[in-house]
């Protein structure tokens, strides 16, 4: 906030005078102190001029206090707490009644935070009126008195509220004031003062309210006070209520409303809503085009001048090709362009500097502040694409697609990458038939022709195509497209070995089967393409016969038959026969084509008609007897049907026994001639005629059960009728089971000769010469000879073969063996050698050991083995080197070699 500075103190001047002053814009000099918030006491020195006599509890004036902290609670103290009290809104109350000495009285007021005990003072002087001044201010201004209305008293002695017939007129008090404090506003009186001892007060925000102690009113002379400087921006005025009391605390008169109203200073800057502003603008705009808005506020009273801004165009950077490309309304401040010549592509960005000045812009009283206005020009399409060169070129191989054969390049002075830049192409001209298209790299914007139909070397040896360049967005009003922005692409078309191929593919031929080998069907032929490359004919060879019919020469593609044509092969379908062959050239890299020939094969009636099915049942009397049969021919028409049944002449009871009658042209009714035909199987030869041309016929063999049937037609013997004959499923079926059982059978052999093997073999892990029960495993031997190796191998047999401990005598017996009792009964193994049963016979022995009552605690001696009770050895106890090393001779150790070197050395060495 900015206070006020360079004008004469307030309280010599009337509040009228300094309205006018206000009004009238008199020069006044205003200083920022600060706008960082600073706790602490504002001032440092507080002064008063106050009258010589002090009545207990009159405020003085308030020392204002800045609390960074909502929360911090400060606690005020004064340097005389007999004298001055402060209380917690820092206005400083007398406290006790005396008069002030003729000298300027000094004190000082102490501020403590109760938490962080941080401490804070200031200086208060307090200076007592000339008595001549106070005459004087009587004679030149006279303090405003306000007076309770008068009051109406009914017998009853109770007051009654009169309605009032004036209003008081508002308070006018300019804000920054600065003192000296406190400043008397006007005075509160009753005119019933001189009858009563009365006490006044006032209330409401300002006083009593939060803010608190800005107002005080001094209760016995009814005068009303401000403590401190006052701001427009934060409460622009104050709404307080007066009061009358006695010394009782009843109401003597009706309370009255004082409106305090707070006149603007000009103490605030304006303040922009940003700092910096962002606008755009496209190249080539007229002039009084927008731009853009900029806005700033003031603080103070916007209905005054202190509050009506002005804006203004400080400077321009750059400042081509004019140094007022731009101007601002001074008013709204709206930035609209004033020059012709924007052009992005010299001048890409402005920046302005903006001011807004208050006091309708007066330069001598006005305050100002300032703000960046960047304005960036944005492209428009006046910039056409330009091609590099007049004529590109490029080349293909024919009958290549997708292929990229040049690379257009244009220039374009717009913003890359956006549609004023980005390149289009297309063909004017020299492509008729669409085989290339252009398409744009995003990245370069280069142009990538590119091949989309295959091209014939020997139809079209060269393209020359026409290209014309464009953006993506129309140029702007009055641009053209130069001629640069057409260019030439010429393509040359590479001849390359091309494939051969047939005509027509593929071929159609209809043929009657049954064409013997060797027969010439048709010539197969097919083209090469490369007229004017050197090649020599074309060789075929087949790719593709299924039934394997026919053969293709290799130089003429003549092709015959090696076997008969068959319409009723499996490799025909719908009559028709495919076969595939390849005709290849010698070319660089040799290349090669196929063709297809069909052959619809025509019927002839090569294929005799068939009965189906071949077997029948019927039962042995007259009725019912009918069986249907039904002639197929693989044969189509008009080979096939209708076909005509009938019955041999031989033998004789064929058609003694049955009769045939034909009831369609495929199906026919086969049924029992005599009453009664004795059950079993019967073959029964039907002759069936086609109506080919010539006919073809042939006899089938139709196998006919007769059986014993119920009343409803079913056989009831069929049992009787298998076992008299079998037909070719049952003994089919009967093979099968033979043949499944010698499998089994086969498999179960073998599978028991495996099994004996992997017995063998489990008995043969240990081989019988390294088996250690039986045999000494020398692992080292540095023994003198054969001498040293007579062993007794008797200890080392099987256990059945050592003495039993009973026939030991006594008195041999080791003291750590177990005592004799009856032996268990261990299993023993037998004397010949039989590796496969060492874990048997372990297990055995195991058991027997769990089981016998003599074996020994876990804690007692275990004997694991006995060694004989005695030895033939000397005892070790006889030899002492001790005694008898020094007299020996140890010099032919020397003698022995290397191994004894050792040895040598230590006993042979002499005394030492």
């Amino acid at each position: 906030m900015c206070r006020i500075a360079g004008a004469p103190p307030r309280s010599l001047l009337p509040p009228l005078l300094l309205l006018l002053a206000a009004l009238q814009q008199a020069p006044i000099k205003a200083t920022c102190e600060g706008i960082l918030c600073k706790t602490g006491f504002p001032e440092d020195v507080y002064s008063a001029v106050i009258s010589r006599g002090l009545n207990e509890g009159q405020p003085l004036l308030n020392v204002g206090f800045t609390s960074c902290d909502e929360k911090r609670k400060v606690q005020f103290e004064s340097s005389k707490p007999a004298d001055f009290r402060v209380g917690e809104d820092g206005v400083v109350y007398a406290a006790r009644s005396f008069q002030l000495s003729t000298d300027p009285t000094e004190f000082i007021i102490y501020a403590q935070d109760k938490e962080t005990q941080q401490q804070w003072q200031v200086v208060v002087k307090l200076s007592i009126k000339p008595t001549f001044a106070e005459h004087s201010e009587k004679d030149q201004k006279k303090i405003e008195e306000i007076v309770f209305p008068r009051q109406q008293y009914k017998p009853s002695s109770h007051l009654q509220r009169q309605k009032r017939d004036w209003v008081i007129p508002p308070i006018n008090l300019p804000e920054n004031s600065r003192g000296p404090f406190p400043q008397e506003l006007v005075r509160i009186r009753s005119d019933r003062d001189k009858s009563l001892s009365l006490r006044y007060s006032v209330t409401g925000p300002g006083a009593d309210q939060p803010p608190t102690g800005i107002f005080i009113i001094n209760p016995i002379s009814g005068q009303l006070s401000v403590t401190k400087p006052l701001d427009r921006e934060q409460i622009a005025s104050f709404h307080l209520r007066a009061h009358a009391v006695d010394v009782n605390g009843n109401q003597v008169e009706n309370p009255i409303d004082i409106v305090i109203n707070v006149i603007d200073m000009n103490d605030n800057r304006p303040e922009f809503l940003h700092q910096v502003w962002n606008g755009t603008v496209p190249e080539g705009s007229k002039p009084g085009t927008y731009v853009m808005t900029v806005t700033a506020i003031d603080a103070d009273d916007p209905n005054a001048l202190n509050g009506m801004l002005r804006y203004r165009i400080l400077s321009q950077a750059p400042s081509t090709p004019s140094p007022n490309m731009f101007t601002i309304n001074n008013e709204t401040g709206d930035i609209i362009t004033v020059a012709a010549g924007l052009d992005r592509e010299k001048v890409q960005q402005y920046t302005l500097i903006i001011q807004a000045t208050d006091m309708e812009g007066n330069p001598t009283y006005g305050l100002s502040n300032t703000a960046t206005a960047v304005i960036t020009v944005t492209d428009v399409n006046d910039n056409p694409p330009e091609f590099t060169a007049m004529t590109f070129y490029g080349e293909v191989p024919e009958n290549r697609v997708d292929v990229i054969v040049a690379n257009l390049t244009v220039t374009d002075k717009d913003q890359p990458h956006t549609p004023a830049w980005n390149a289009m192409y297309r063909m004017t001209g020299g492509d008729p038939t669409g085989r290339f298209t252009i398409l744009t790299d995003p990245n370069s914007n280069d142009g990538l022709v590119t091949v989309v139909k295959p091209i014939d070397f020997e139809t079209n040896r060269m393209f020359v195509l026409t290209v014309a360049a464009e953006n993506q967005v129309p140029l702007a009003k009055g641009i053209q497209h130069p001629p640069q922005s057409t260019a030439t692409v010429s393509i040359t078309v590479i001849d390359v070995n091309e494939s051969p191929y047939f005509v027509p593919n593929p071929k159609l031929i209809r043929q009657e089967e049954g064409l013997l080998a060797g027969n010439m069907l048709t010539t197969f032929t097919a083209q090469d393409p490369d007229r004017y490359m050197q090649q020599t004919a074309l060789r075929y060879s087949k790719l593709s016969d299924p039934a394997n019919w026919l053969k293709i020469d290799p130089v003429s593609g003549q092709i015959t038959t090696i076997a008969v044509l068959d319409r009723e092969s499996q490799y025909v379908e719908n009559n028709m026969y495919n076969a595939t062959f390849l005709a290849s050239d010698n070319g660089i890299p040799p290349m090669s084509g196929t063709g297809t020939l069909q052959i619809y094969l025509l019927d002839i009636n090569d294929n005799a008609p068939q009965v189906h099915p071949q077997e029948a049942t019927t039962c042995e009397t007259l009725q019912p007897n009918a069986t249907n049969i039904t002639a197929t021919d693989r044969d189509i028409d008009p080979n096939a049907g209708p076909f005509a049944f009938e019955l041999p002449e031989t033998p004789p009871s064929i058609k003694r026994n049955w009769t045939i009658i034909r009831i369609s042209g495929d199906h026919a009714q086969l049924s029992l001639r005599i009453r009664f035909l004795e059950a079993g199987i019967y073959d029964v030869p039907i002759i069936i005629t086609d109506s080919g041309n010539p006919p073809k016929s042939s006899t089938s063999i139709l196998k006919v059960k007769v059986c014993q049937c119920d009343i409803n037609g079913d056989c009831t013997d069929v049992d009787r009728i298998v076992g008299a004959g079998l037909g070719t499923g049952a003994i089919i079926a009967i093979l099968l089971c033979i043949i499944i059982l010698l499998i089994l059978v086969l498999m179960f052999v073998v599978w028991m000769k495996r099994r004996d093997k992997e017995r063998q073999a489990k008995q043969l892990l240990i081989d019988p010469e390294d088996d250690v029960r039986d045999n000494i495993l020398k692992y080292d031997e540095e023994g003198g000879g054969e001498e040293d190796q007579d062993y007794d191998l008797s200890q080392l047999q099987q256990p059945d073969t050592i003495e039993p401990d009973a026939i030991k005598p006594v008195g041999i017996r080791r003291l750590d063996e177990r005592p004799i009792h009856a032996e268990p009964q261990y299993p023993v193994r037998s004397a010949a050698p039989h590796p496969g049963d060492i874990g048997d016979f372990i297990n055995e022995g195991l058991k027997a050991a769990d089981n016998d009552p003599t074996a020994p605690p876990y804690d007692s001696l275990l004997v694991f083995d006995y060694e004989g009770s005695g030895s033939t050895a000397g005892s070790l106890s006889s030899l002492n080197s001790s005694s008898s090393g020094g007299e020996q001779d140890y010099d032919y150790l020397n003698d022995w070699g290397p191994r004894f070197k050792k040895l040598a050395d230590m006993y042979g060495g002499g005394d030492d």
